[in-house]
C-alpha cells in the first residue's frame, strides 16, 4: 500500500454561501441563495435563462456541477470561467442545440471531495485503505482532503429529490429523462457519470470533461479506479436511451487521465455504446482548467443536446 502524500492540485473550492450575482453577456441569471437541503449543506444555485425565455415554452435542463465557475470570471477564485452563457446562447441562436436552461449548482466548499466521490465504488475499497484516506489525506495547507465520510449518494439525492422538483416547479421545463442532463469537469465529471448510473430514469445524458478517475491523485495501486470500473460494468445505463460524453487533455493534471479513460472506453464498448450515444475525445495541448473546458464546451453540448435529438413532452 502506498503512503498517502500531499497533492497541491486539490483545489480549495471554498466560497461564501451568499455569493455575488454573476454578470452574463447574454440571457439572465436567477440566483437562489442558500438553497436548503435535508441532505447536504445549503448552497447557492444559479439558474441561467436564455434570451427571450418564455413561460409559454418548455426548455431542456442542463445541471452543471461547480456552478460558481460557469459564468463570470471576475468573481471566481482563479479568474477563469466556462463561458456557459456565451456558448449556449450562440448554439441556440444558430439552431444547433435545443433551447435549454442551465442550473449551476455551487459545490459544498470543503465538502466538495466527499460530495463528488462516487460512494458505492469508494465503499468497495479495502476498509483499512479507505480509513487511511479519510483520516490522513491532506492539502498543502494542512486541511483534510476528505472533510468527513463520503456522501455523494446524499448529494445526488439533493439534486434529484429536492433541486429538480424545485426547478421544474419554478421554471418552464421539459421534465422527462431525455431533456434532463448533467455536466461537470474533474471531480464534477466523476459525479456526473455516477449520477447517470445511479439515476438512469432521471438523467438521459451526461458530459464528463477531464474526469478525475483516480479520485485520490496518487492511486498508483488503482484501488479506486478498479472499483469504479467494476461499478460501471454493472451499472451503466441502457445505451439505447442514454448518451455519454468524455474528454481529456494532455497537460497538467489531465496528462494522467488517458490510461484510466482507455479502460473506461473498453467498458463502454462492451456495454454496447457506440458513436451515436458515446464519444471520448482527447484534446492535445489542453490542461486542467476552466479555460480549456471553455474552449471545447461546444463539443459536449452539440453531442448531448443536438437540435431535435431529444424527446418532447
Amino acid at each position: 500500500m502506498k503512503k498517502i502524500i500531499t497533492i497541491s492540485f486539490i483545489l480549495a473550492f471554498s466560497f461564501p454561501i451568499f455569493a455575488q450575482l454573476p454578470v452574463v453577456h447574454s440571457g439572465k441569471i436567477v440566483q437562489i441563495q442558500n438553497f436548503h437541503s435535508n441532505y447536504v449543506t445549503p448552497r447557492n444555485i444559479d439558474v441561467w435563462l436564455p434570451e427571450n425565455y418564455s413561460p409559454q415554452k418548455k426548455y431542456a435542463v442542463l445541471y452543471m456541477n461547480d456552478g460558481q465557475m460557469l459564468f463570470d470570471s471576475s468573481i471566481t477564485w482563479n479568474k477563469q470561467e466556462w463561458g456557459v452563457d456565451e456558448t449556449v446562447s450562440a448554439l441556440i441562436a444558430q439552431k444547433r442545440i435545443n433551447e435549454c436552461i442551465v442550473v449551476g449548482i455551487y459545490n459544498g466548499g470543503k465538502n466538495r471531495h466527499i460530495e463528488f466521490t462516487p460512494q458505492k465504488p469508494f465503499n468497495q475499497l479495502p476498509l483499512s485503505f479507505r480509513q487511511q484516506l479519510l483520516d490522513s489525506a491532506k492539502r498543502p495547507n494542512g486541511n483534510m482532503i476528505f472533510s468527513g465520510e463520503v456522501m455523494s449518494d446524499k448529494y445526488l439525492a439533493f439534486v434529484v429529490q429536492e433541486l429538480k422538483p424545485y426547478i421544474d416547479s419554478a421554471f418552464s421545463t421539459k421534465r422527462n429523462r431525455a431533456n434532463t442532463m448533467m455536466m461537470g469537469s474533474s471531480m464534477g465529471g466523476l459525479i456526473s457519470i455516477y449520477a447517470i448510473c445511479e439515476y438512469p430514469e432521471v438523467f438521459g445524458a451526461v458530459g464528463c470533461l477531464s474526469t478525475h478517475w483516480p479520485v485520490i491523485f496518487f492511486d498508483t495501486d488503482h484501488y479506486f479506479s478498479s472499483a469504479m470500473n467494476e461499478y460501471m460494468q454493472q451499472h451503466l445505463p441502457n445505451p439505447k436511451t442514454h448518451k455519454i460524453y468524455f474528454d481529456y487533455g494532455n497537460k497538467t493534471l489531465d496528462s494522467m487521465y488517458k490510461p484510466y479513460q482507455e479502460k473506461v472506453d473498453a467498458i463502454m464498448m462492451k456495454a454496447g455504446y457506440h458513436k451515436k450515444n458515446w464519444i471520448t475525445k482527447e484534446f492535445l495541448g489542453d490542461d486542467h482548467s476552466e479555460q480549456s473546458w471553455r474552449k471545447r464546451l461546444t463539443m459536449p453540448l452539440l453531442f448531448l443536446m443536438q437540435r431535435n435529438s431529444l424527446d418532447v413532452e
